[in-house]
């Protein structure tokens, strides 16, 4: 019987310490994003589609406290993301919904990408709302190339 996955002596070898940083930057720096995105894409959201983002809708939909949404919400306004008006609710700037916009075709993509795959409509949607802040372009444009060979069959 043939082993399709590596052996432990192979998955025990260590990468080189170059690569293996890049790597661990490139998750940090995803995880960082990722937040972020995860803000500015439920903003723009509410913005669509009921005409205001208030810290109360956010917190509920995000699943976390008000005060936990008021300090995320002071840090993207420092980061050019949104405009905070008191009693208002939050505005996207430029930046933030060009940044949901970017976040959402993300999300779009790869769940486009696991429905062709085979995975039910509930999972792919979950399990793309983590996926999406962590693969690379060249992942994303994969991702894209067997979508079109796939509809170009018909499948």
């Amino acid at each position: 019987m043939t082993d399709t996955f590596p052996s432990r002596r192979t998955a025990a070898r260590l990468l080189n310490p170059t690569l293996q940083v890049a790597g661990f930057q490139q998750v940090r720096e995803a995880h960082r994003l990722e937040i972020i995105e995860d803000y500015v894409e439920l903003i723009s959201d509410l913005l669509h589609s009921a005409g205001q983002a208030r810290q109360v809708e956010i917190a509920e939909r995000l699943g976390v406290a008000q005060p936990t949404v008021a300090k995320m919400l002071k840090r993207l306004e420092v980061e050019g993301y949104v405009v905070l008006r008191p009693y208002q609710g939050t505005l996207l700037t430029e930046k933030g919904e060009a940044m949901a916009q970017y976040s959402r075709q993300r999300h779009q993509l790869v769940e486009a990408f696991l429905l062709a795959l085979g995975v039910d409509e509930d999972t792919a949607r979950r399990d793309a709302e983590g996926m999406e802040h962590h693969v690379s372009e060249a992942t994303l444009a994969a991702f894209r190339h067997y979508l079109d060979v796939c509809q170009s069959r018909g499948e």
